[in-house]
């Protein structure tokens, strides 16, 4: 059974914490599409759904709905600033392949 937690780093914390007006949390979704089948949505959001997962770290919070989460269990969520730009990355154990965007991923 795939462990239903999800890891927020201290640096994704620190950059939602930059970015996020008040009372705002980073929401992650995942929807079909992308090159290899599915892919991450993130985006800044202040209301939080009835089925929400809420994840706290140093401040900052990281929200997942129901469905979401089935494909996102056992993840890592960091925040990256390198050649390749700045970006949020999910670290998926579920996914089996990923694509070089590394927003898309297939199971």
């Amino acid at each position: 059974m795939t462990d239903l937690a999800l890891t927020v780093t201290p640096a994704a914390a620190k950059r939602i914490l930059e970015i996020a007006p008040q009372d705002a949390a980073l929401r992650i979704a995942v929807n079909g599409g992308g090159c290899s089948g599915f892919q991450y949505e993130f985006k800044l959001e202040a209301d939080r759904a009835e089925d929400d997962t809420a994840f706290e770290r140093d401040g900052a919070t990281v929200l997942v709905d129901s469905v979401s989460m089935g494909f996102l269990a056992g993840s890592t969520v960091d925040f990256v600033d390198d050649l390749m730009g700045q970006s949020f990355r999910v670290q998926n154990p579920q996914a089996k392949s990923s694509c070089g965007c590394g927003t898309s991923f297939s199971l």
